[in-house]
């Protein structure tokens, strides 16, 4: 995965999106590319939500890039936030946390 997000970094480098992009472009672009996944979602289109779902992450490591963070940080964040939440997913698709 290091090796890949690094191939990325570098495509992202040569074509100076990391130098001369903007974040506030990035983020429309991370949200262009999540519209995309939601209309292969609603149309069960696998092929679609695949090549979404990989945009959205190349579009969310060239944001890292420009705002000077780590992708892997990023994610390892994340889940130390995640990590110890407990609860359930209810029938109708809402999270329920579990009362400490």
């Amino acid at each position: 995965m290091d090796t890949l997000v690094e191939k990325i970094v570098k495509w992202g480098s040569d074509r100076k999106i990391t130098t001369n992009g903007k974040p506030i472009t990035q983020a429309i672009k991370t949200l262009e590319e999540t519209h995309e996944l939601l209309e292969a979602v609603n149309t069960n289109n696998k092929a679609e939500i695949q090549d979404a779902i990989g945009d959205i992450v190349v579009t969310l490591i060239m944001q890292t890039e420009l705002q000077g963070m780590s992708f892997k940080q990023c994610i390892r964040s994340a889940y130390e936030e995640i990590k110890d939440r407990k609860g359930y997913l209810n029938e109708v698709g809402d999270f329920i946390k579990e009362v400490k």
